[in-house]
Formats: C-alpha cells, structure tokens, sequence
C-alpha cells in the first residue's frame, strides 16, 4: 500500500481517549490550515464507533474556524438517539479549547423500498482521461515554485478530470465539472471506512465549481474555504473503484458559492449526493 493511503488511514484510525471521546492527528499538505474533508472524515468515523451495525446515511456540518495541523484535534461524540429505524449523533471537533467543527449524522439500518435515481452523465471514462499526476507533470514549469512541491507529493486518491482546469489562468465557463476519483489501492471490506473516504475526497475541489464563471481560483487573488458541508449515502459502494462526481454551481452571492454534487458508480449506480456553500472573497 502507498506511504500516502496509509497515512490517511492512519489519520482516519482515531484514538479513543475516553468514551464518546476520541483524537485525531493531521499531516500538513502544504496549508496553514487542516483539509475539511480530513475533520469531516474523522468526525464520521468518530461518530460511527459508536454506532453498531448501522451505515450513516447522511451527514450535515459546519466549519467553524481553521484547524491548526500540527496538533491533534479532538472529537467529542453526543448519542442524541438510539432508535428502532435510526441513530442520530453530534460530534463537535475541539482544538485549543474552541470548536472547529460541528456534525451531525444519522445512521439506517438497510432497508428495501422505493428506489429511483437520476441518470449518470455521459462522459468519458477514467480508462480514457489522463490522471492529476499526469497533467501536473505536464505543466509544471508553468506552476509557481513555492507550490509545485506541494502539488507535486504523493496523494492517497487517484483523480481524473474530465474538463481540465489551469487554475493559474482559469477561463470563464459554466458552473460544472465532472471528476473520476479511488484509492490508490485495495481497502478492506470495511462500510465505515468506505463512507468516511468519501466523505474526505467529498471536499476534494468542490467549492471551485462555482468559481468557474468568474474565471477565477485560489491561485489567483481568490479566498476560497468551506462554511457548511453535506453528505447523503444512498446505495453501498466501494471506494477503491471508480466514482464520478458530477458537479455543478446553481448560485454564488455574498461572497458564498453553493456547490451540489452526484456520485455515480462506473455502472451509473447514484451512490452519494454532496452539498457544500464556501466562501469566495476577492483579496483586492
């Protein structure tokens, strides 16, 4: 396995320091500041230690301030619920004293049902697009130096884009983007852990959908970071084979962009759905 998937799944294996009491360590990716999909993974995968045999469905979160990651974080779990059909946790995640980050997430036992699904764009697949790593080795000399080592390190999730994106001289277009992403490589049959990678690579891009009218990035005089974060599960999957995620921008204002998202299997099976709001603030 890579030195980079497991040292997410390390990240993802929370401590327990007491009950409904749990620490999580970080590792810097090049930011100042913790990545959200890491808080909103390890919240779930907090959340789900202390639910028995039950896969959340869907989770809703608030960023509260920036996680400093070069010290651990701590997540506190309230069981507000233990239905007959439903579990409902809170977990609020703590650093220096202060809440950095507040989820709450609902579990199900499966059940059968009414069953409908939107239909998976039609796109090209992963087996015919060129990977992040790829297009990166391409157009490094085109990327400053101060954030080439950064985008050049070795990451646990293999990404394809399917429209490409130069996010030093972002054109103007359409509010929508589509990404093929999977761990590197096999991960054990586990429900929790599947959830809570997808619940990170959720976060992987998606606030930059509603950038893409504007002809602007991160990169480019642009203050970009999540406020709120949702997550609905809605058919069992695996993350380490292919998962589209189909995004698009309905609506930016106040200096906020809200993004949606769809998550199809390589079969067209709607997996997941994504909604994120994040702040977009010129820097004059």
């Amino acid at each position: 396995m890579t030195s980079a998937l497991q040292s997410l799944l390390h990240q993802l294996d929370l401590e327990q320091i007491e009950t409904n009491l749990f620490r999580g360590i970080s590792e810097s990716q090049g930011y100042p500041r913790v990545f959200g999909g890491q808080v909103i993974g390890q919240s779930l995968i907090a959340a789900s230690r202390t639910v028995d045999d039950r896969p959340c469905h869907s989770l809703h979160g608030y960023f509260l301030r920036p996680g400093d990651p070069s010290i651990p974080i701590v997540y506190e779990v309230d069981r507000i619920r233990d239905g007959r059909s439903f579990t409902t946790r809170r977990v609020v995640a703590v650093q220096r004293g202060e809440a950095i980050f507040n989820m709450s997430a609902s579990f199900q036992g499966l059940e059968e049902g009414l069953s409908h699904q939107t239909q998976m764009p039609d796109v090209p697949g992963p087996d015919d697009l060129s990977s992040e790593d790829e297009m990166f080795a391409a157009n490094k000399d085109a990327i400053p130096e101060h954030m080439r080592e950064m985008m050049s390190r070795e990451r646990p999730i293999e990404t394809k884009r399917v429209e490409s994106i130069d996010f030093m001289n972002p054109l103007k277009r359409p509010p929508y983007q589509h990404m093929w992403f999977r761990a590197r490589e096999s991960l054990p049959p586990d429900t929790a852990l599947h959830q809570c990678l997808l619940a990170y690579a959720s976060d992987m891009g998606i606030i930059g959908t509603c950038t893409l009218p504007h002809g602007k990035s991160f990169m480019t005089g642009l203050m970009t970071a999540s406020l709120d974060h949702a997550v609905w599960f809605h058919r069992p999957f695996r993350f380490d084979e292919w998962i589209l995620f189909a995004q698009d921008s309905p609506a930016a204002a106040g200096s906020r962009g809200f993004n949606r998202g769809t998550m199809y299997s390589r079969d067209g099976t709607l997996i997941a759905s994504v909604a994120q709001e994040g702040l977009i603030r010129e820097i004059n």
